[in-house]
């Protein structure tokens, strides 16, 4: 099968789900996912996504299915052809504050809103959300949540997409101000190089406090 007939097949699989809710009489339905709840470093990043029944982009799928090359096309397509999309993110002091739970659900709730605010701008509103995972949100929009539903439900994916995109681009621009722990290539996960940063220079501050104590015993080795 070539690959145009395999995303063609995938795409048809991806929309089953908004499919069924819009023969329920939905219109706006988000797509709501997140990234970076495991790094050391840097924000928790969540994208809601509002896509056209027609919505065609090939090659869609799970982020980390994807990669970064196609991410970032497939980002820009996204973005475009989206009824709406907003994006969420809580910094690592507030991740330390309240936990990385709490955060997530934050960054969700705040892409949520500002997708939106923007189909409002519209004349819509979301009318249903589809959230990786398990958490309920405290929103007053009916919700359903999916495991893994960015491999099995296309506004998720896409919002997967976007969210992963933006996080990259927000951890390139930190590795230019903390140049020590290889953020650009890592992200802010626990790579050796991330802790030999650490053993280096000691945290800084965008690190998450509450994710480094209980790895002070790796990240202060002997050099």
């Amino acid at each position: 099968m070539k690959l145009e007939d395999r995303w063609l097949a995938r795409l048809k699989e991806l929309k089953i789900m908004e499919d069924e809710l819009r023969g329920q009489g939905l219109l706006y339905i988000g797509g709501v996912d997140e990234v970076g709840r495991g790094p050391l470093a840097g924000p928790v990043v969540a994208a809601c996504v509002v896509l056209p029944p027609n919505f065609n982009v090939l090659g869609i799928d799970d982020s980390k299915k994807v990669s970064q090359k196609r991410r970032e096309i497939l980002c820009d397509a996204i973005k475009e052809g989206a009824l709406a999309y907003g994006i969420g993110q809580v910094d690592n002091c507030k991740i330390d504050e309240i936990n990385i739970l709490e955060a997530t659900k934050m960054a969700m709730t705040l892409a949520i809103m500002e997708c939106d605010y923007a189909l409002n701008k519209e004349g819509g509103h979301i009318e249903h959300i589809l959230i990786d995972g398990t958490s309920i949100l405290g929103v007053e929009i009916s919700q359903t949540p999916i495991i893994k539903g960015d491999s099995t439900c296309l506004s998720v994916a896409a919002a997967s997409i976007v969210a992963k995109v933006t996080r990259d681009l927000i951890m390139g621009e930190y590795h230019r101000v903390y140049p020590a722990y290889g953020f650009d290539q890592n992200k802010g996960y626990g790579t050796k190089i991330h802790y030999e940063g650490l053993v280096q220079a000691g945290p800084c501050q965008i690190h998450r406090k509450s994710f480094l104590k209980n790895m002070e015993n790796q990240w202060q080795m002997p050099r």
